[in-house]
């Protein structure tokens, strides 16, 4: 855990000695990445300052909803706007990921930027590309890091409506509504001072988990039925879905998110993945539960990281070559597999 105080008198200071504030999310970003943003926005701007915000490509459809939403610049359709952004910056704020390469296409103009930048976030393993890193694995979500920097940047709770929300946000997405993911006692406390302030828990939870089109959860149902590969003896299970397939339900971002959560509930299996068809290559979402580390595996073999038990990755190829791939390697992984399972059964 952060000494708070440093850190936050730090933040304080580079903010308040800025005049042109950028804050930048990572690529395919997720509620956390958005509720973070928009939420350390939101101070900022009760501090009379404005923040221009950036994120690598488009929105996920059920974050549309939240307030100011609108105002983040999308950098793979408005690359003229966002790289001048970029170039006027003099302070960028990069938050939730914990690599530059996270940026995407952005990532070079803001490396190469003169601005002082600084990386908010609570993966493991953060690489030293900022100026100034604040990092705190022992936070649920990015949201209840900026929470708590806030509090200890204001010297008190600060209660503002669009601020408590985003960062509620962040949290139940980041923690599936607490199903999965790492939480604590202290994500607990913040969630009930958040709902003693006034957040609309029940709205939030609609935009988020109960706002979905028939077409998607025709593709769930085609997916768990037609597209679900179960290995027992690996405690393991995995969907993989075409781009024929996600073409044939109308896929639109964000129709996937959760699948591979749904693997999990099945007894016995600790280990699940979601492998989705793009253009030249596979991108996949890893969930485990105890002791396994998806994160690892996702490092070792798809290019990509995580939490210990929640990671992404991608590797080039068709699905079927991709998943030929993850089939020869699994068995590697044998022991950690059998030994997190029997954890779980103590």
């Amino acid at each position: 855990m952060p000494e708070f105080g440093k850190y936050t008198k730090e933040l304080k200071k580079l903010i308040d000695g800025a005049d042109h504030i950028l804050l930048i999310c990572h690529i395919n970003p997720d509620g956390d990445a958005i509720g973070a943003m928009l939420a350390l926005r939101r101070w900022i701007i009760t501090r009379g300052k404005d923040a221009a915000m950036i994120s690598p490509n488009a929105l996920q459809q059920f974050l549309l909803w939240m307030n100011d939403v609108s105002r983040i610049v999308d950098f793979h359709h408005n690359i003229e706007k966002g790289t001048a952004l970029i170039q006027e910056a003099d302070l960028i704020i990069m938050v939730d990921f914990n690599s530059s390469s996270r940026m995407g296409k952005a990532e070079q103009l803001i490396l190469a930027s003169g601005a002082k930048n600084m990386m908010i976030d609570h993966h493991p393993e953060p690489g030293q590309f900022a100026d100034l890193v604040i990092s705190d694995i022992s936070r649920s979500s990015t949201s209840e890091l900026v929470y708590f920097l806030v509090n200890g940047m204001e010297e008190k709770e600060f209660n503002d409506s669009d601020f408590i929300t985003a960062v509620y946000v962040g949290i139940i997405t980041d923690t599936g509504n607490f199903e999965h993911g790492y939480y604590s006692g202290d994500t607990m406390r913040t969630v009930g001072h958040l709902l003693d302030m006034g957040v609309d828990k029940e709205k939030v939870f609609n935009h988020i988990f109960s706002n979905f089109s028939p077409d998607r959860i025709r593709l769930k149902g085609f997916s768990l039925h037609s597209r679900m590969v179960v290995h027992p003896d690996l405690h393991t299970a995995y969907i993989w879905l075409t781009k024929e397939d996600l073409d044939r339900f109308h896929h639109v971002k964000g129709d996937t998110e959760g699948f591979a959560n749904v693997l999990l509930t099945m007894k016995g299996i600790v280990l699940s993945v979601l492998f989705i068809e793009r253009t030249g290559f596979v991108k996949m979402s890893l969930r485990s539960k105890g002791s396994f580390n998806a994160n690892a595996l996702s490092r070792q073999c798809f290019n990509g990281g995580g939490h210990r038990n929640a990671a992404g990755g991608e590797m080039k190829g068709t699905i079927h070559e991709v998943v030929n791939h993850f089939e020869g390697t699994l068995p590697l992984y044998r022991k950690e597999l059998e030994d997190a399972a029997a954890e779980m059964t103590k």
